[in-house]
């Protein structure tokens, strides 16, 4: 939080020197090296090099003028014309005394809040959610709860794979060999069976081929029977995914299929080609980037041979549908990687069709899951693991480890803790790499009560509010800490005010963890606060402590732990009282 009036006086000192630098460039972040300091400014080199002038001098103009003392000790000039702020203990302590206010939480609310679209998970319907939807689900909850944590308007889709030539051969499957029993007690596995049973027969059998085809040109002419069969595939699958999000606790504002988009499709591509934006080539209509390097080789297919719309065309479609009626300022997709090519092309066939939209396009994509032997995750058997699987399995391996710990605990208790652990655990150490880099499955280390893992963050948490549980219910003096706190807080020790000036960059991280869509530093930033705090409480006594230093370190704890919880909350990660 102190960063922000560092920044205004920066801008204010900058302006008296520089009067038309623009002032959104004039950055205070924390200092890479705390050796140098708790802030720094880097925009003034960036301002002098522009200028061609002395960046060092420019600095010392600036420093000269600026009026910090309130929050920093003499600012410093350091390299090619860093500047450096070291924070005033006494600042510090004023910032967590308005946290424990209920001011802030370390946390400033966007001044102008944007409104985001955020497009992510899209099962496919008649399929069972597996692995692979993992990344994109938890990763795009994760983005959701951060940007709204940071006070913009965020709206959630689902765009779901409802549409397509799989439904021929699942509508001749459930016409010729549907087991309803089998329906009724997994309707899913069901569907997947007809699935592959016909898709199998179909290579070898150009009639039953040949009804899948017919069967699709009847759906998608309106045939009442095949409509009724295609809704009812949804429903059944939309139940499947309800429960799959209930269980991680996801949540969509909107799911809208590619079916919704249907009715769209042929003004999509009759304005394209009215504008000469795609053209006619080989009986397909295609747009060309000849004025993009990177795609000039790629051209994208909009309309098939055939008359047929494919992906490209949906997500053209979903994008102008998006853009008049939320009218968002960014429409965030989450995907993995191998469909960073389309998004290109959509983004730029999109900025071709209409280039009067103020819109930011964001295509945040994300590496593979991989077993112990560097390969795609697989289950022993080599097939693909199921995604209600995965959240059992996590379950269970969390109740054993909860049950070896405390086996006191009652079941009904140690079941919900595990349920916490284990979802917990399966979501951070998605979150935790780098989102572009492939990692591996691990149950041992995501498991871990040690190390950077959310059962350790999960424990933090519990340890740190069990020093509450031990509090009398009114202290020794008669003032409540938190009273006390609020009047006086001494940050005398090193290692509190360590701690304390990472709690205010909580903010901070939220911020980068938005603009470059990286929830791995908030998994970091809570990671460091842990250690931070076990550095803190293994040197200054808490409850054994005097006063106000008693106070002082009781409100440390508490603003610690609410921290732990809300950032934990930001990733989709709950905590537990006990463990």
């Amino acid at each position: 939080m102190l960063h922000l009036p560092l920044e205004r006086q920066l801008r204010q000192a900058v302006a008296a020197v520089l009067a038309d630098a623009d002032p959104a460039l004039l950055r205070v972040r924390p200092c890479p090296d705390a050796r140098f300091g708790d802030y720094q400014t880097n925009s003034l080199m960036g301002l002098a090099r522009e200028r061609k002038l002395n960046p060092r001098q420019l600095a010392a103009d600036v420093v000269a003028r600026l009026d910090v003392g309130e929050w920093s000790e003499p600012p410093e000039i350091a390299g090619a014309g860093f500047i450096n702020f070291r924070l005033r203990p006494t600042a510090v302590a004023r910032a967590l005394q308005e946290a424990l206010r209920g001011e802030h939480l370390f946390v400033q609310p966007a001044v102008t809040p944007r409104t985001v679209v955020v497009d992510f998970s899209s099962p496919n319907v008649a399929k069972p959610m597996h692995v692979g939807h993992i990344r994109s689900t938890i990763l795009g909850d994760c983005l959701a709860r951060t940007l709204r944590r940071l006070g913009h308007r965020v709206m959630t889709d689902n765009h779901l794979g409802d549409w397509g030539t799989q439904f021929g051969k699942l509508i001749v499957g459930w016409k010729r060999s549907l087991d309803a029993a089998a329906l009724a007690q997994d309707a899913v596995g069901e569907m997947e069976r007809l699935y592959q049973t016909v898709h199998a027969a179909c290579e070898t059998d150009a009639a039953l081929l040949e009804s899948a085809r017919q069967e699709l040109v009847r759906l998608q002419g309106g045939d009442a029977e095949n409509l009724a069969i295609w809704r009812q595939m949804i429903d059944l699958s939309q139940h499947q995914f309800d429960t799959i999000y209930a269980r991680l606790g996801v949540r969509f504002d909107h799911t809208l299929g590619e079916s919704f988009y249907n009715p769209r499709l042929k003004t999509v591509v009759q304005e394209l080609a009215s504008r000469g934006i795609a053209r006619e080539s080989e009986g397909a209509m295609v747009v060309f980037f000849e004025d993009v390097p990177e795609l000039k080789a790629h051209p994208a297919i909009i309309q098939k041979s055939d008359g047929a719309a494919n992906y490209a065309t949906t997500d053209l479609a979903t994008l102008a549908y998006r853009l008049e009626t939320w009218r968002p300022d960014e429409i965030v997709y989450v995907t993995d990687g191998r469909q960073q090519l389309h998004f290109k092309q959509i983004f730029a066939a999109f900025r071709r069709w209409q280039p009067q939209a103020h819109l930011q396009l964001a295509h945040v994509w994300f590496g593979s899951i991989l077993g112990e032997d560097g390969k795609p995750f697989k289950t022993r058997s080599g097939g693909t693991v199921k995604l209600a699987d995965l959240l059992d399995e996590a379950q269970e391996r969390a109740r054993r480890v909860v049950t070896e710990k405390a086996p006191a605990l009652p079941e009904a208790e140690r079941q919900e803790i595990a349920r916490i652990v284990g979802l917990g655990a399966i979501k951070y150490s998605d979150l935790l790499p780098n989102r572009q880099s492939d990692y591996v499955f691990n149950w041992d280390k995501m498991l871990a009560l040690s190390g950077n893992t959310a059962p350790y963050l999960q424990y933090a948490y519990t340890r740190i509010r069990s020093i509450f549980r031990k509090l009398p219910d009114s202290a020794p003096e008669a003032v409540h800490w938190l009273a006390q706190a609020q009047a006086q807080c001494p940050l005398a020790a090193a290692e509190e005010l360590r701690l304390a000036k990472h709690l205010l960059n909580f903010g901070l991280v939220l911020e980068a963890v938005a603009q470059e869509y990286r929830p791995n530093y908030l998994c970091t930033y809570l990671y460091e606060l842990a250690g931070h705090f076990t550095g803190f409480y293994e040197t200054c006594p808490v409850l054994k402590a005097g006063e106000p230093e008693r106070s002082s370190r009781l409100a440390l704890c508490d603003l610690t732990a609410r921290v732990l919880q809300d950032g934990l909350a930001v990733l989709g990660i709950e905590t537990s009282e006990r463990m």
